[in-house]
């Protein structure tokens, strides 16, 4: 059985794929055009809706969508490696790293089988009762097939990341919410997060093309209506100690998600 391969907090190390293993969930699509940007790179909002697709599917196909349908992501964690570039046929594998009661990690490999393109991910997945909306405890079969690719049983929530304050900011801009952006929770889907990724992305060219990691964290939901700002910090090397002894020799940006004196969710942006 496979082990978690570390828990390191912002820097970990992500559980490498247990491969051949009969319970990982093993998909492939083509990448299409709505999914690349002006260079033909997969986004981070489309890889995001790549992963949620998948976790549909293999919910699915283990016969629990009608018993456990609905999930509320905590965290994504995602590392750009190589670029997945258009016209590429997508490889996604997906299996647990995680467990606890109700809740657990499940990480997706995306390759580009053609070009060597590789994205990795990680993401905290809450199972959520339909009446009471409230974090529901996942049945025990349902666990016993997910612990078979690892050994952590007792997955505990911590967050990575703090709120920045307006006071220090580089920079506040507001983001618009839009009706196509809003789910069947009533609030803005986890993929338009990473859209907002890919705003700062483009306006940052030391970044572009470099190998990088980014992880959201969830705190709060963003409904319709909502004044959304997006609150930047960059965080130099030597001043970035409270993200963990591994970060302190390079750059981390963080993108703060709020609304009005309320966080929504925090970024976390540096290179690999």
């Amino acid at each position: 059985m496979a082990a978690n391969a570390g828990n390191a907090g912002l820097a970990k190390v992500m559980m490498p794929v247990p491969d051949p293993h009969p319970d990982v969930f093993d998909r492939q699509w083509p990448l299409r055009v709505a999914d690349i940007d002006r260079v033909g790179r997969l986004r981070f909002d489309a890889a995001t809706r790549h992963i949620q697709d998948i976790g549909t599917d293999q919910l699915r196909e283990l016969g629990y969508e009608e018993t456990h349908p609905l999930w509320i992501v905590r965290r994504t964690m995602i590392d750009l490696i190589r670029p997945i570039e258009f016209q590429d046929m997508l490889r996604l594998r997906r299996w647990c790293s995680g467990t606890s009661n109700r809740w657990c990690e499940m990480r997706v490999r995306i390759d580009g089988k053609r070009g060597g393109g590789l994205m990795e991910s990680e993401a905290f997945w809450i199972n959520i009762n339909r009446e009471t909306q409230g974090p529901a405890r996942i049945s025990d079969d349902f666990i016993e097939g997910l612990r078979r690719t690892t050994n952590v049983d007792r997955l505990r929530w911590k967050p990575y990341l703090t709120a920045g304050s307006r006071e220090d900011a580089a920079q506040i801009r507001e983001y618009p919410v839009r009706v196509a952006d809003i789910d069947i929770f009533d609030h803005m889907n986890n993929s338009v997060y990473w859209t907002v990724i890919e705003d700062y992305l483009f306006s940052t060219p030391e970044l572009q093309g470099k190998p990088i990691r980014v992880t959201i964290e969830h705190d709060a939901a963003v409904a319709l209506g909502d004044k959304l700002e997006i609150i930047s910090h960059v965080h130099p090397p030597g001043s970035t100690e409270q993200f963990g002894p591994e970060l302190t020799d390079r750059t981390v940006t963080t993108l703060t998600y709020a609304v009005g004196d309320e966080t929504k969710a925090v970024a976390a942006i540096f290179e690999l």
